[in-house]
């Protein structure tokens, strides 16, 4: 049943968001369309949306600065629309807190897919209260915290939910399918490269080098590898 669930669309094409409202409201979702950047955190005052359809380039105010001024009030789904398929859009719109992206020209029964899919996501989020522990590293589920050496580590949700899977599973080779159900709700594809921007972007974090990781490993053919025993700093900084 999707009667009761509220799609706000920012989208400054006005014929794209018209077809994509009409298209949702058969779909019998409630949507709200704004078309400018600047206008999004007033219309989710008014209209509390269960998922945002965000464009990248927008008036106003762009769609990555939006996604994060959403994700420092809320954990509210966002599906970034974007006409650029290359590389810079998806590791920023991904660091930025969105939660998916929509290549434009945009299909739509491939869109309904991606929103079920975000909506599902929302609902699994909503896990007990627990904590890991690797070493130096600690990780706080329900705080969504993320300690390490010490220091606490700043992570978007979608990096703190991929870093708190793979440390759920340390020691095992997870591979690519796994994790999309798990934290996508749907089958790899076989072309979606998320998990791999994202494994690069916490090795970034995190200080392991991409060419030779000791802390993320990826296992060529089979998937990814936390290393539950590199996370202890044998050999600490005298002061």
């Amino acid at each position: 049943m999707t009667e009761n669930i509220k799609i706000l669309l920012v989208e400054d094409d006005v014929s794209l968001a018209s077809w994509i409202s009409e298209y949702l409201l058969e779909q019998e979702f409630q949507v709200k369309h704004v078309e400018r950047g600047d206008q999004v955190m007033a219309a989710l005052t008014d209209f509390p949306a269960d998922l945002v359809l965000l464009d990248v380039m927008l008036p106003g105010l762009n769609g990555i600065e939006v996604c994060r001024l959403i994700r420092e009030k809320s954990a509210i789904p966002i599906i970034m629309l974007t006409a650029r398929a290359d590389e810079f859009d998806e590791v920023i719109g991904l660091e930025a807190g969105a939660n998916d992206y929509v290549i434009k020209p945009v299909r739509p029964r491939a869109l309904l897919a991606r929103i079920k899919s975000a909506l599902r996501t929302r609902v699994v989020e909503a896990e007990p209260s627990n904590k890991l522990v690797h070493g130096d590293l600690v990780i706080y589920q329900d705080a969504k915290r993320v300690i390490y050496q010490g220091e606490e580590i700043e992570l978007s949700t979608n990096l703190f939910a991929f870093l708190w899977f793979l440390a759920s599973h340390a020691g095992e080779v997870i591979d690519r399918d796994t994790v999309f159900k798990a934290l996508k709700g749907r089958e790899y594809d076989g072309l979606d490269r998320r998990f791999d921007v994202m494994l690069s972007s916490l090795r970034k974090v995190f200080h392991d080098d991409p060419q030779k990781p000791k802390k993320f490993k990826t296992i060529w053919g089979k998937g990814y590898l936390f290393v539950a025993d590199a996370w202890q700093d044998n050999n600490p900084t005298e002061s």
